[in-house]
């Protein structure tokens, strides 16, 4: 019996046709999944078992790249766009979502053997970034409209929140923490957000824009504005500075009038015991300067959110 001939595994989604281009044959696909040494992602599309993550966010973009590999003039769009830019979600995890990619309409394309979602759209230049591997995906300010349509307001503000604090990192070369509270990069992105909503006659999700900060560092802090808001609470400042005698500090909400610092804790902040320790210095020297301080964990506003607000409510009334 004739040796197998040696043959380079694909590092990336590969089509079967692309590698019968190199002079593999199918046999020789065929016998390498079999062994194991080949993973099929969908029908048609292939890549090398050393390059198969166990991480499930990389499994999932991988076979949404797939996808692509499959249907070329298809873009990531959607949980799998929103995935590739690193955006929060707002409820399950977009990697237990099925892959998205959004074909481009009015050309006449057609999905071959769709697996996942596959959306059909008008996609301007400027709403589609080719991605550092070479995959076409759907910019931050698409995805976060694609996916708030039909959102109450603060599952949205998780998205547009992500994608302004990504458009105020593009809009400077070297992005600084005083840039995601600058009102005329914030200004920008909400205006950015507002055109690409306008051009996917999406004029409902205009409320949410306006409410949209780049400087908000969580999806719980998003769910909490968006919350706050719903219920009518005053407006906080977000990440404003607050200079005490142990250093300059950013809490989450400041009431500034009212003499009051609202924080989110989520369980990744104290995963670290001194980081604990460190917060609760912070919130004495807070104290120290005459603030109330009110607290509540992430779980809380995303499953109880009534609870934080009448909290929240108590303390600005004091």
């Amino acid at each position: 019996m004739p040796a197998p001939t040696p043959w380079l595994r694909p590092s990336r989604p590969t089509t079967a046709a692309a590698l019968l281009d190199t002079g593999v044959t199918k046999r020789m696909i065929t016998t390498a999944v079999s062994h194991g040494d080949l993973v099929r992602l969908r029908r048609g599309v292939y890549l090398a078992r050393a390059s198969w993550p166990d991480d499930p966010a990389a499994r999932h973009l991988l076979r949404a790249r797939a996808e692509v590999a499959a249907n070329p003039s298809g873009v990531l769009s959607h949980q799998s766009a929103a995935l590739a830019w690193g955006m929060p979600a707002p409820g399950r995890p977009w990697e237990d979502l099925p892959v998205a990619i959004t074909l481009p309409s009015g050309t006449g394309v057609r999905a071959v053997r769709a697996v996942g979602e596959h959306h059909t759209a008008r996609l301007p230049p400027g709403q589609v970034i080719t991605g550092a591997d070479g995959t076409p995906v759907t910019s931050p300010a698409r995805t976060a409209v694609d996916l708030a349509d039909g959102l109450g307001l603060p599952e949205a503000l998780v998205l547009f929140d992500a994608a302004a604090r990504l458009l105020c990192a593009g809009f400077v070369a070297q992005v600084r923490r005083q840039d995601y509270t600058n009102p005329h990069l914030a200004d920008a992105a909400r205006e950015h957000l507002r055109e690409v909503a306008g051009s996917r006659r999406r004029t409902s999700l205009a409320a949410s824009i306006a409410l949209a900060e780049p400087c908000r560092e969580s999806a719980a802090e998003s769910l909490s504005a968006g919350h706050f808001a719903l219920a009518g609470l005053p407006r906080p400042e977000y990440q404003a500075p607050v200079r005490t005698p142990a250093g300059l500090f950013f809490p989450d909400c400041l009431w500034r009038a009212h003499g009051v610092i609202g924080e989110c804790d989520g369980a990744v902040k104290y995963a670290d015991p001194r980081a604990y320790v460190r917060e609760k210095q912070r919130e004495q020297v807070f104290r120290d300067l005459g603030f109330q301080v009110v607290r509540w964990l992430a779980e809380e506003i995303m499953f109880r959110p009534w609870e934080v607000v009448a909290r929240v409510d108590r303390a600005l009334a004091r």
